[in-house]
């Protein structure tokens, strides 16, 4: 006897079909799985044939053979368990259904027949989607996150036992209804407001403008000047995802199993903060097979990186690819996996290795040798990369009492973030760009143009802080945001000077 089942494999943040093949044939007992499999699919013999006993069926005492096709892609995993299951059941002819292959199975199986939630579904259910099948069956515990897809039908069971009674019409076989509103799910985050941190106008200014038009920050300061504290609150001054861009987001936290089982969705940005130990692995993916790192688990968010200068420079350098591109790519002698990393970078560092360089109040002790070796640590190229540099000074003790009028709060300065957003996405309607700091020379040509008195004000600054040709053009891409803050289709030369005086590290400080 002979069946099939569909199912599914996720490679990168896609899924591709898998036909579950299944043939029974009479001789010495044996359970083959072929098709690339790995250890974990391997074991699913051994899970498979107590699931099956356990829930009530017979297992059959004859020669089965596994083929998991196309045989060219690697099958890693234990999702291959409850799709396995059912073919053996629909080969023996203990499940009387025959439109199987209409359906993507997808789930792990205890011993006892309980089907177990895993990794990866929305990218699966996706592709069902996508592929015109009439549904997926799962563990009911991803129910919820498969349900994001619309127009598609999903069937989460929580038994084996369960899932066969209902195919052979024993009971109701229906799909899952969510009554959920997922968009309204999504809303920026409100567990820290801008407006606890005292002082630090300046600072405030450029993470406005660096949530408004996407821009990398590096904040360079004294320790406890509040840099860490500004980080964190940058998640609540930018504009809440889409639904979109949350399944962008959701798809890679479904790959790492992170996802959150009651809401099946990732309802705000993300804001990822990585140890400085942190491996270059674990930084941009990798692993024999890859799988996603920090830059992309904080991809459409933020990725803090506090203590810039501890981390290992070839850690570091690895970044400069995914800044770029938005993307990273991780080859491996088997395979070549491009995960999406567009994020916000936010760096923080003290000034030199003591940390008070500068610092009005308390002496810096480091010799100009150890500051310089200090700030070598960061390479040139890196640096370029960063769009804004910006001081982060001691707070005076006035303003940590609260002397003087409150700070504006997160949901202010979101507003203005939101509408300058707005004004970029019709800009760039009829591009892939979506905020300023991703157009390319072509788009900084035709949306950037400055007047005379700017253009010689850029020359003078070029030429006097060495600016390179990438640094030149952030700077008007930084510009060119300030004017979409304050509502304005043209660039001013106070917008550029604003600009201009965010290139801290270009003034050769230390």
């Amino acid at each position: 006897m002979l069946a099939k089942i569909s199912s599914s494999t996720v490679m990168g943040v896609d899924a591709h079909s898998v036909a579950v093949e299944v043939d029974l044939t009479n001789g010495m007992p044996n359970f083959q799985i072929v098709g690339l499999p790995d250890a974990a699919v391997n074991e699913s013999k051994d899970r498979v044939r107590s699931a099956i006993k356990n829930s009530g069926f017979s297992f059959p005492l004859k020669r089965i053979t596994i083929n998991l096709a196309p045989a060219d892609i690697r099958k890693y995993g234990p999702v291959y368990d409850l799709p396995i299951a059912l073919g053996i059941l629909c080969a023996t002819g203990q499940l009387a259904r025959d439109d199987l292959r209409n359906y993507v199975v997808f789930g792990e199986l205890s011993l006892d027949g309980e089907i177990r939630r895993v990794n990866g579904v929305l990218p699966v259910a996706i592709q069902a989607k996508n592929t015109g099948l009439g549904g997926i069956i799962l563990p009911k515990e991803n129910g919820n996150e498969a349900a994001l897809v619309r127009e598609l039908d999903v069937y989460p069971y929580s038994h084996l036992r369960d899932l066969v009674e209902s195919l052979n019409g024993y009971s109701d076989f229906k799909p899952f209804v969510d009554e959920n509103n997922h968009e309204g799910w999504l809303s920026a985050p409100n567990d820290f407001d801008m407006n606890e941190v005292k002082g630090q106008e300046l600072a405030k200014r450029a993470l406005e403008i660096a949530s408004a038009g996407g821009h990398n920050v590096l904040m360079i300061g004294p320790p406890g000047s509040g840099k860490s504290m500004l980080a964190k609150r940058l998640g609540g001054i930018m504009p809440p995802m889409t639904f979109e861009e949350a399944l962008e987001v959701t798809k890679i936290y479904s790959i790492m199993g992170l996802i959150p089982e009651n809401l099946g969705i990732q309802r705000h940005r993300p804001f990822r903060s990585p140890h400085h130990t942190i491996s270059s692995a674990g930084l941009v993916g990798g692993g024999s097979f890859p799988s996603p790192g920090e830059v992309s688990m904080a991809h459409l968010g933020i990725l803090f990186l506090d203590e810039l200068p501890e981390f290992r420079r070839d850690v570091l350098e690895v970044m400069r690819q995914p800044m770029e591109d938005g993307s990273v790519t991780i080859s491996r002698a088997s395979t070549s996996l491009t995960f999406p990393s567009e994020f916000t970078l936010v760096a923080a560092m003290n000034p030199c290795p003591c940390g008070f360089y500068g610092d009005p109040i308390k002496e810096c002790i480091c010799s100009p040798n150890a500051i310089a070796n200090y700030m070598k640590r960061i390479s040139g190229p890196l640096l370029d990369r960063i769009d804004i540099h910006i001081d982060v000074p001691r707070v005076p003790y006035e303003k940590l009492r609260g002397a003087g009028r409150e700070g504006e709060s997160s949901e202010t300065i979101r507003n203005r973030v939101r509408a300058a957003r707005e004004r970029q996405l019709v800009r760039y309607k009829n591009t892939k760009v979506h905020f300023n700091s991703r157009m390319s020379q072509k788009e900084v040509r035709k949306f950037c143009e400055l007047p005379d008195e700017s253009e010689a004000l850029l020359k003078r600054a070029v030429d006097s802080l060495g600016l390179s040709a990438r640094a030149y053009n952030r700077v008007i891409k930084i510009a060119r945001t300030i004017a979409d803050l304050a509502g304005r289709d043209s660039i001013e030369t106070a917008d550029l000077a604003e600009a201009i005086q965010y290139r801290t590290l270009d003034r050769n400080r230390f």
